[in-house]
């Protein structure tokens, strides 16, 4: 399996944000072709030194590498790229790996 981590930071407008990520940004995203698993944090994302500059952690699920790519590469994973500037006013971080069970 591979997965795609998105790390939003905490954004302007709170409130927005959620309204447009649960409206708009979720039901886009899920279009993405070869998308297995769409999960996303729930209540405030912690360190173990305390609260964390993060908002909200999305992750989502492929079967591998080539999926993903496949995923973005496509007119729903463009589509779906564009539109986090228009909700993710703290800016988000995103980072694409493999996984293997240890």
């Amino acid at each position: 399996m591979a997965e795609v981590v998105v790390l939003y930071k905490t954004p302007k407008d709170p409130a927005a944000f959620d309204k447009y990520y649960v409206e708009t940004h979720i039901p886009l995203a899920k279009k993405l072709p070869g998308l297995r698993k769409y999960q996303v944090s729930k209540g405030p994302v912690a360190t173990p030194a305390g609260p964390s500059g993060v908002y909200l952690v999305a992750i989502l699920t492929f079967d591998n590498m080539a999926a993903i790519q496949n995923a973005f590469g496509s007119a729903e994973g463009k589509a779906t790229a564009a539109d986090v500037p228009k909700f993710a006013s703290g800016g988000a971080d995103l980072m694409f790996f493999d996984t293997r069970d240890a």
